[in-house]
């Protein structure tokens, strides 16, 4: 055989083995298929396309009972939790050595599990903690145990942590924020809607007394303790800012010394204050809603001891409730969990231990869970997808035609310096100071409370520590750090639950991975928030002053458009959740450029009858496949900055062009926007 014979061979050979290899990779993707059976296809795409797109999946998955919403976050984390109880059945039989990681493991889910102590006790193990309340003479003494209540993890009203200088990331400062009320957000005390009346009525009329009857009140001094309660809170809420006005990092950025913060409030001793807190030698302060703290001190002097005595035992009592007898858990459920969310039972109580350990202890669980569930191949093509998306949203910056050169610059700069942490820490926390036994499970989380008070407050006047996490490997969520200017995406939130990584076709991996989160998250470094910091995670103004005002105008327009959206009868806040779908239809946009480089979508070739435009489409919106109860809708809306999750697929993607092509959108289609008015950022 000839030289050319044999080549020509070889390459015949190669391409047969090669078309044999795709065909098996598409039989394998047609078998695996994550996205095309959730489909009601009854639904035209352009009406609505979330429920076309998982509307046969929530069909069949109702939302349980102790639910307030189901979707595929939830499935994964019942994944998460089987795993980890396996990981904490294995602790409790080891018989390991005292302050290893595995008997706090063992010994909490231990006392979590032990009913049997925990019915018995009542409230026994917050007798210590009741009496410190009731020592409460003056002034002084009050804001003393504001100090020590902060260190044990219950909310009091000096809402107080340490943290990166917005303007000086490489340096930890204390910061104080608005504080001190016992409803989710502020509005829940003035807004007239039937949802926050229902609430409002509840928490007055037959939350707080309970809760005070339980603290050991009787009927007539319970009733009188909520008045008063009510009355205090309410005032605090009047002066706390609204979701909205949260998100001007200048405006919450307010730094003073403690000179300045005595003027503030002179009622408070902040220096002695802050060293019964464990911080120490502190000069300056940054203060986020200085309105507040006014309101505060006004407070101090118009309620009597008596009155703050009673605000903190319900704090106090409302903090450790789950983790106390069946009579303080059941009626923190139903306030919180049923009234605000909808929830109809409780979750099992295993699952309701794990939740809390791994709260409190999540990344000694982390460093077990990635060994076993979490292989170095996936996180690879995690780490490749991060490189692809920064090309891509280069592209996309240089493409645009409303910034200018010298703010593009920048830009690019910032975006090359964005730092991926993916899967899991290089470097662990370090939790062999945290006792933990089998003793009242109550103390077992006020120990844990405690450690992490000590972590945080050990931090002030060191160096910025920019390895580590604020999320461990197992959560299914991810974030972007403006101070360090970081994209954070956990091993959890890569997970599709029923499938291998391996198995899913780039398409549907580029919509629910690339796009949803890690597009997502590094737009965040270029959102309302997160373009006002420099590419060191500095708060600076580093764009020229005529593209800040064109950013606003493109961000505007996003902010009528979500405006326009209701639900059950109340408008989602389209400036408070500009950031997210502003994050989002960034996400969706890059990561769609860079699927378009994909061997997948050159070949164009369909899976299931869909094209790979189609199932990219559909990749996205599984990341969002989740119903929500009426209760939880309606306060979401009022105390999250995060769209719901229908409209954060049916929002954007009115907004891209591909998605009209994809799905044949025409003009009389629901979710039809004329070409002008669409919206188009990055």
């Amino acid at each position: 055989m000839n030289t050319k014979t044999q080549s020509l061979l070889v390459v015949c050979l190669s391409l047969l083995f090669a078309a044999c290899g795709q065909e098996d990779k598409t039989k394998t993707y047609e078998a695996n298929d994550a996205v095309a059976h959730n489909r009601d296809t009854t639904v035209k795409p352009g009406d609505d396309f979330f429920k076309y797109a998982n509307g046969a999946w929530l069909d069949k998955h109702p939302i349980p009972a102790a639910y307030s919403a189901w979707g595929i976050g939830n499935v994964v984390q019942e994944e998460l939790r089987d795993r980890m109880k396996k990981i904490n059945e294995d602790a409790l039989k080891a018989n390991a050595p005292k302050g290893s990681n595995t008997q706090k493991i063992g010994d909490f889910y231990f006392s979590g599990m032990d009913t049997v102590s925990i019915e018995k006790e009542g409230i026994t193990p917050l007798k210590d903690e009741l009496d410190k309340i009731d020592h409460i003479t003056d002034i002084k003494s009050l804001i003393d145990e504001f100090a020590h209540l902060h260190r044990i993890g219950v909310e009091q009203p000096i809402g107080v942590y340490v943290g990166q200088d917005a303007k000086n990331s490489a340096k930890m400062v204390l910061s104080l924020y608005q504080s001190g009320i016992g409803l989710p957000n502020r509005d829940y005390y003035f807004n007239k809607d039937e949802h926050s009346v229902t609430i409002r009525n509840d928490y007055q009329q037959t939350h707080l007394p309970t809760v005070f009857k339980l603290a050991g009140l009787d009927a007539g001094k319970a009733d009188a303790a909520t008045k008063k309660t009510y009355a205090l809170e309410t005032f605090l809420a009047d002066s706390s800012r609204k979701l909205e006005d949260l998100r001007d990092p200048y405006h919450n950025y307010n730094k003073m010394t403690l000179a300045g913060l005595g003027k503030l409030a002179p009622e408070i001793d902040w220096k002695a204050t802050f060293e019964k807190m464990d911080y120490k030698n502190v000069d300056t302060v940054i203060v986020g809603q200085p309105e507040y703290y006014r309101a505060l001190n006004k407070t101090l002097k118009t309620y009597s001891i008596d009155d703050w005595k009673n605000y903190l035992r319900k704090n106090l009592v409302s903090a450790f409730s789950a983790y106390l007898s069946k009579p303080f858990d059941e009626e923190n459920f139903r306030f919180y969990n049923k009234v605000i969310y909808g929830s109809t039972a409780q979750l099992p109580r295993w699952k309701r231990v794990l939740d809390t350990e791994n709260g409190l202890m999540g990344e000694v669980l982390g460093q077990i869970f990635v060994k076993e569930y979490f292989p170095e191949k996936t996180k690879q093509r995690y780490v490749k997808l991060v490189e692809e998306m920064r090309a891509s949203f280069k592209e996309h910056i240089e493409k645009l035609d409303w910034m200018s050169p010298e703010t593009k610059e920048k830009a690019y700069y910032k975006l090359a310096k964005v730092v991926p942490k993916v899967g899991y820490p290089d470097k662990w926390k370090d939790f062999s100071t945290l006792e933990i036994n089998r003793g009242p499970y109550a103390l077992n989380v006020l120990r844990g409370n405690i450690w992490w008070h000590n972590f945080n407050a050990s931090k002030l006047g060191k160096p910025v520590d920019r390895t580590e996490w604020d999320i461990t490997p197992q959560t299914y969520n991810a974030y972007y750090n403006p101070s360090n200017n970081e994209i954070v995406l956990p091993a959890g939130i890569f997970a599709i639950p029923g499938f291998k990584d391996e198995n899913i076709d780039d398409a549907v991996i580029y919509g629910y991975a690339a796009a949803s989160t890690i597009g997502h998250e590094m737009t965040h470094g270029f959102d309302d928030q997160g373009r006002q910091f420099d590419a060191e995670g500095n708060l600076k103004a580093w764009w020229k002053p005529q593209d800040s005002v064109k950013f606003s105008q493109r961000a505007q327009m996003l902010i009528d458009q979500f405006n326009g959206y209701s639900v059950y009868g109340s408008h989602v806040n389209g400036k408070a959740t500009q950031g997210e779908n502003i994050a989002d239809l960034g996400g969706i946009v890059i990561g769609l450029d860079a699927f378009k480089k994909t061997q997948q979508y050159k070949e164009g070739k369909p899976i299931n009858g869909l094209t790979p435009l189609q199932r990219y489409f559909l990749g996205y919106s599984l990341g969002w496949l989740t119903q929500d109860r009426k209760e939880a809708l309606l306060s979401q809306i009022l105390t999250n900055e995060h769209s719901p999750a229908f409209l954060r697929v049916n929002g954007p993607f009115a907004d891209v062009p591909e998605f009209y092509e994809a799905f044949h959108i025409k003009q009389g289609d629901k979710m039809w926007i004329a070409p002008e008015k669409r919206v188009k950022i990055w």
